[in-house]
């Protein structure tokens, strides 16, 4: 007989306002949950291992050793899964519980691997938040905590170890779900406890400065609606331009967190209010931030195919690139259902696709044979 199988389900994540000025330390962004996911299976296992079939890596083994814990292969794209693997193994031993043998199986809806079409909706980010809410799961019963906080909290160090930066609204929104006001933590403050060899148990207990996860309520009548442009960018070739702008100009920078940040927090007002037309002016304000950075910068954050895409999400409600910009997904918010259609329609002879995505209001969940278990 099979032994039974222990299913997490991750969602991905969009952008909606904040992008860039989230990097700083209590940098304010506002960001959402998306109806498409990343699952982890996870079964009892003579030994540990992992596939990821859709990248093309099957059985990757490993063991612990005095050193931490052995993999048998090494390549970049498993590097993240790899590091929450070992997060995982150290916060679960430190309180003195042996880590049980498990074959964990990786399966992703955020980008189109038959096509090779990748979205935009956070995918590092979400695998994370699954492996590290599997292997918890499979530890809940020996007292091991299932908190949104620790899984966010776990996952970020893993980030952090692989990456070594970045705001981490992605895993926020990950792991709570829904829509949120989400405050950025203190990164230096992070790297300097992991250089200082804090063990994961006592960091994940600490106050992480500036950290914030707020669930917020949009204006009742306000709809989401995605389309993607076929192209995407190089974050980390945009963050290297605003670094330098930071360095270089430092009124210029401060005067676009500044933008961002006003935007930011008064469309949080105006959600609070149920003040639609507020929201919508809040979003262009952001909008408007944006282009001024990437003009300081000189580089693309607005393609010819997003501009056509907020022009004609403009008519509807107001439109904006979500994430890195220079390609991937725009959002519209919308102030009537009865106009998602139309803006559908126009999309797509402008030739943008319109994606078939709605706000996951649940982070990571158990799953039981597709129905949630809370």
């Amino acid at each position: 007989m099979k032994p039974p199988t222990l299913t997490v389900r991750v969602p991905g994540k969009l952008f909606i306002a904040g992008e860039y000025a989230v990097l700083e330390p209590g940098g304010h962004s506002v960001v959402v949950a998306i109806d498409r996911y990343v699952y982890a299976h996870l079964t009892d296992s003579p030994e540990f291992v992992v596939n990821l079939h859709q990248i093309g890596f099957s059985k990757i083994s490993w063991s612990e050793t005095d050193d931490g814990l052995r993999f048998c292969k090494y390549a970049p794209k498993l590097t993240f899964i790899q590091n929450a693997i070992t997060v995982c193994h150290q916060y679960i031993r430190h309180v003195g519980i042996q880590v049980e043998p498990f074959s964990l199986s990786i399966d992703s809806e955020l980008d189109d691997f038959a096509t090779g079409k990748k979205y935009g909706l956070g995918s590092s980010a979400a695998v994370v938040v699954a492996v590290i809410s599997a292997i918890l799961q499979k530890h809940h019963a020996h007292g091991i905590p299932l908190s949104h906080e620790v899984i966010y909290k776990l996952a970020a160090i893993a980030h952090f170890t692989t990456q070594g930066s970045g705001s981490c609204a992605d895993i926020a929104a990950s792991t709570y779900g829904g829509w949120l006001h989400y405050r950025t933590f203190d990164a230096n403050w992070l790297i300097e406890q992991l250089e200082d060899g804090v063990d994961v148990h006592t960091l994940v207990a600490k106050q992480w400065p500036g950290l914030q996860v707020k669930t917020i309520q949009p204006p009742a009548d306000l709809e989401l609606v995605v389309g993607w442009t076929g192209s995407e960018m190089s974050t980390v070739k945009m963050i290297d331009r605003i670094r330098a702008l930071q360095t270089q100009r430092p009124h210029r920078y401060a005067a676009f967190i500044d933008q961002s940040t006003e935007a930011v927090l008064s469309m949080v007002k105006h959600f609070s209010a149920n003040n639609l037309a507020g929201a919508l002016q809040s979003l262009t304000a952001n909008r408007k931030a944006l282009k001024a950075l990437s003009e300081e910068v000189d580089a693309v954050i607005e393609t010819p195919s997003l501009q056509a895409l907020i022009q004609i999400a403009n008519e509807y409600g107001a439109g904006k690139t979500s994430g890195a910009g220079g390609g991937d997904c725009g959002i519209a918010l919308v102030s009537e259902k009865s106009f998602v259609d139309s803006l559908k329609r126009e999309w797509r002879q402008a030739g943008i696709e319109p994606l078939n995505l709605t706000v996951c209001m649940e982070g990571t969940k158990r799953i039981e044979k597709g129905d949630l278990i809370v």
